[in-house]
C-alpha cells in the first residue's frame, strides 16, 4: 500500500507549507469492481433500496461503483439487472415492468429476474441468442421494508444474516434511506467515535438529544466475533449509563436509544437502529436501514416519530443536507461533519489521538478483512447459517452504582462497563427473546459487589 508522508503545518500562518495534499487510503475507500474494498463488500449481502420504491416503473440504481435497475415485476419477484440491455445497451430504466421480468423499451427483449433472455421479438423463431447469453444479474431478496442483493461470486453466496433484534417484541422496525455525496468510510467509522457525541451533538453548539451524552464517558472498545464494539460509562447522580454500540463487518452499525438520558434504571433495552452504510461509488455512499420502535427505545417526550422516517428522511437532527446552508452552519450535525472531510477523508492529513482509539480499531479490522478476501480467504466475522439467529451486542442499560469518596469513580464506571459487558458479550445466556430476557434479569440484578467481582 502507498502510504504517502504527512505534511504537518509546524508554524503559525503556514499553510503555505501544507498545501501538497496526500492521495487517499485507496484500500479502504475504493469500492469499485475488482478493487480490494469493492470484492470484501460484494462477499455480503447489501441493502439497495426500500421496497417503498417499488412501484410500477423500475428504478435505476447504483451500487459499489456499477448501474443497476432494480424491479418488481407483476407477479411479485423482484429483480436487479445491469442498467444496460445487452442487445443495445438501452437503460432498463426504461423498461416495461411486465408479468414476469422487465422488457426493453428498445427492441423488446424481455428479461426474467435471473438474467434469462425470455423473448427476442425481432429475431427469427430460431434464433439462439436467448439461449446462449443472459442480461446481467445479481441476486435479491425482500426483508424489513429493504430489498437486499449480493453482488459477489455466486459459488460464495451466504445465507442472509438473521439478527436477533429483528425479532423483539413489540418492536416495529421502520425502513429509511439517506443519501451523501462522500465515501462510506468516513461516515461509518462515525459509530466507532463515541467522543463526537460529547461535542458535536451537546457541548459545541445545540443539545441535540439529552444532556447525559454532554458527560465525557469512560470508553473502552472490543473485537467482538461480528466486528467491534464500544462501550462508554457515564455517571448521572446515584446512577451509571452504559451504552454498547456494535459494528457487524463490513458496514453494519447498531446504535442505541437516540434520546436516552440515563436518568431511570433499565436493562439491556436494544437498537435504536440497525443501519448500512452502502457505497454508491467513491465519493458517495447510501445510509439505509431501519429505525426500531419499541417502550425501550422510543423518547418519552415524543421526538420518535415513525412518519418522519422513510426517503432522504429520519427522525432525529442532522442527518441530511436539506436544513438550510447557514442553519447547518450554526447546529451542524452528522451530515455536515461528515461530509464535509472531502469527498474521500485523506488520513494521512489526520492528527489522530486517544479519542480516535475506536476509528483506528475499526479501520484495522476492515482492512484485515479486505485482505482476507483478497488473498483467497473468507471474511473472518460471522455472517449467519441457515435457520440460525446471530446474537448482537448493542445495549443500554442504567444500574445504581453510587459514588464513593473512597473511591477513583472513574476506575467505578469502568467496572461497571465491564460488568454489563461480560453478561451481554462473553456469557452463554442463549439466543432470540430466550437470550433478550436473560441477560436484562441478570443486569437488573448487578450490585455494587457483584459489579466489582465481574470486573476483575
Amino acid at each position: 500500500m502507498d502510504r504517502q508522508k504527512k505534511e504537518t503545518v509546524r508554524e503559525p500562518y503556514g499553510l503555505y507549507h501544507g498545501r501538497r495534499l496526500p492521495q487517499e487510503d485507496a484500500e479502504l475507500t475504493h469500492v469499485g469492481p475488482e478493487t480490494p474494498c469493492g470484492e470484501y463488500m460484494r462477499r455480503f449481502w447489501q441493502p439497495v433500496a426500500m421496497t417503498s420504491e417499488l412501484g410500477e416503473l423500475p428504478v435505476a440504481v447504483r451500487i459499489l461503483g456499477e448501474d443497476l435497475v432494480v424491479f418488481r415485476d407483476k407477479s411479485g419477484r423482484v429483480g436487479l439487472l445491469d442498467r444496460h440491455c445487452c442487445h443495445r445497451g438501452t437503460s432498463l430504466e426504461y423498461g416495461i415492468v411486465e408479468d414476469r421480468g422487465i422488457r426493453c423499451c428498445y427492441h423488446s427483449w424481455k428479461f426474467d429476474v435471473d438474467g434469462t433472455i425470455l423473448e427476442t421479438p425481432g429475431e427469427p423463431a430460431d434464433s439462439k441468442i436467448k439461449d446462449k447469453t443472459f442480461q446481467g444479474a445479481y441476486p435479491a431478496l425482500e426483508f424489513g421494508g429493504l430489498v437486499f442483493a449480493y453482488m459477489g461470486p455466486p459459488a460464495l453466496k451466504p445465507a442472509f444474516p438473521t439478527y436477533d433484534v429483528f425479532d423483539q417484541p413489540d418492536n416495529r422496525m421502520v425502513p429509511y434511506s439517506l443519501t451523501y455525496p462522500c465515501n462510506w468510510l468516513q461516515i461509518f467509522e462515525n459509530a466507532m467515535d463515541p467522543a463526537h457525541g460529547v461535542f458535536l451533538h451537546t457541548r459545541v453548539n445545540f443539545e441535540h438529544f439529552s444532556p447525559a451524552w454532554g458527560e465525557l464517558p469512560v470508553t473502552e472498545f472490543r473485537e467482538t466475533p461480528l466486528g467491534m464494539i464500544y462501550i462508554t460509562s457515564r455517571r448521572i447522580d446515584d446512577l451509571v449509563w452504559v451504552r454498547m454500540n456494535d459494528i457487524m463487518l463490513p458496514n453494519v452499525v447498531q446504535a442505541g436509544a437516540i434520546w436516552e438520558a440515563g436518568t431511570r434504571r433499565k436493562a439491556f433495552t436494544r437498537a435504536g437502529l440497525t443501519r448500512w452504510t452502502v457505497p454508491i461509488d467513491d465519493t458517495h455512499s447510501l445510509v439505509i436501514g431501519v429505525r426500531h420502535f419499541n417502550d425501550g427505545v422510543n423518547d418519552p417526550e415524543g421526538r420518535s416519530i415513525e412518519a418522519e422516517c422513510g426517503k432522504e428522511k429520519v427522525d432525529f437532527l442532522g442527518q441530511t443536507g436539506e436544513r438550510p446552508y447557514e442553519e447547518r452552519q450554526r447546529v451542524p450535525g452528522d451530515f455536515d461533519a461528515q461530509v464535509s472531510q472531502r469527498p474521500i477523508a485523506l488520513h494521512a492529513l489526520e492528527h489522530l489521538g486517544t479519542t480516535d482509539r475506536g476509528v483506528s480499531m475499526l479501520r484495522r479490522i476492515v482492512r484485515k478483512g479486505i485482505r482476507a478476501v483478497a488473498d483467497g480467504q473468507e471474511p473472518d466475522c460471522v455472517r449467519g447459517a441457515p435457520g440460525t439467529v446471530i446474537s448482537t451486542n448493542c445495549q443500554d442499560s442504567v444500574v445504581r452504582v453510587p459514588a464513593r469518596t473512597e473511591r477513583d469513580d472513574e476506575i467505578a464506571l469502568r467496572d461497571v462497563g465491564r460488568a454489563i459487558a461480560r453478561i451481554v458479550v462473553d456469557e452463554d445466556n442463549g439466543v432470540g427473546r430466550e437470550r433478550l430476557h436473560r441477560v436484562a434479569e441478570r443486569i437488573a440484578a448487578l450490585s455494587e459487589p457483584a459489579v466489582a467481582s465481574a470486573a476483575e
